[in-house]
C-alpha cells in the first residue's frame, strides 16, 4: 500500500504541475481535429480435417488530441481452441494520458491490466508516470520514447502468489512509411522490478485498401522473467493475419 500511494502522489504532482502550465494553454490552432478516432482489428482462422481448430483475435484503439493532451484507450482480446478444448484466452486494457510540454516532449501517466488466463499471471495490473519525448521525425520515419516509473501487481494464474512491486517502465514506438500504402509499425515495451521482468514486443505490416480499410499481417512476442512453478514457459508468441477498420 506504501508503494502504490507514493505512485499516486508522484503522478498526482506530475499532473498537477502540467494543471498549473496548461493554465495559460492556447487555443487548439484552426484545422486541429480534436475528436476521438478510432481503429478497430479483427482476425479469425477455423481449421478442420484431423484437427479442428478456432482462433479469434479482436483489437480496439481510440485516441483523441488537443492542442495540449493527448489520451489513448485501447484493448485486446484473443480466443483459441483445439479439437474443442480451449488452449489460449487472454485479455488486455490500456489507458494513457499525455501532457505536452512542447512539440516534441510530453509527461505521461498510463494505466496496463492484462489477464491472461493459460499465462503466468491473471491479471497483471501496472500504473506508471513518466517523460516521454519524440526522438526522431523525418518524411518517412517517426520514433518515439518512453521512460518512467509506477507500481505492478502480478497475480499467479495457479493462485500461489501475488507479487507487488515498484517497477521501471520503457518504451520504444516507431513508423516506417514504405511507399503510400503501406507502413510498417513496431512496439518495444518493457516493465522491470526487482521480481519480474515482463517485456513485450509488436511488429505489424499494414496495407491499406482504401481510406478506412487496410489488412495487416503482425506477430507479437511477449516474456516473463520469473513465472510460477506451474507455468512452463516464459514466453509467448502468437502471429495474426487482420482486417482493420479505421474511423
Amino acid at each position: 500500500m506504501r508503494n502504490v500511494l507514493k505512485v499516486m502522489l508522484a503522478g498526482g504532482s506530475i499532473f498537477l504541475a502540467a494543471g498549473v502550465y496548461a493554465h495559460d494553454e492556447p487555443e487548439a490552432p484552426e484545422g486541429l481535429d480534436t475528436s476521438w478516432k478510432g481503429i478497430g482489428e479483427f482476425g479469425y482462422v477455423s481449421t478442420s480435417g484431423n484437427t479442428d481448430t478456432d482462433s479469434l483475435n479482436l483489437r480496439l484503439e481510440f485516441t483523441k488530441e488537443t492542442e495540449a493532451w493527448r489520451f489513448r484507450l485501447g484493448g485486446t482480446a484473443l480466443t483459441s481452441s483445439k479439437d474443442g478444448d480451449k488452449d489460449a484466452e487472454r485479455y488486455t486494457a490500456e489507458t494513457q494520458v499525455d501532457r505536452k510540454l512542447n512539440e516534441k516532449s510530453y509527461l505521461f501517466g498510463v494505466y496496463r491490466y492484462d489477464a491472461d488466463k493459460f499465462g503466468a499471471y491473471d491479471p497483471q495490473q501496472s500504473v506508471t508516470v513518466g517523460y516521454g519525448r519524440e526522438l526522431m521525425r523525418s518524411d518517412r520515419h517517426q520514433l518515439n520514447g518512453e521512460i518512467g516509473i509506477g507500481y505492478r501487481k502480478s497475480e499467479a494464474t495457479d493462485g500461489s502468489e501475488t507479487i507487488d512491486e515498484m517497477i521501471g517502465r520503457f518504451l520504444l514506438g516507431d513508423t516506417w512509411t514504405i511507399t503510400a500504402n503501406t507502413a510498417w509499425n513496431n512496439r518495444l515495451l518493457i516493465e522491470t522490478g526487482s521480481d519480474n521482468t515482463f517485456s513485450q514486443f509488436n511488429t505489424g505490416l499494414v496495407v491499406s485498401m482504401s481510406e478506412r480499410f487496410a489488412v495487416k499481417l503482425g506477430w507479437e512476442y511477449r516474456h516473463n522473467s520469473d513465472i510460477p512453478l506451474s507455468v512452463i514457459d516464459k514466453t509467448d508468441t502468437l502471429t495474426t493475419a487482420n482486417l482493420v477498420y479505421s474511423f
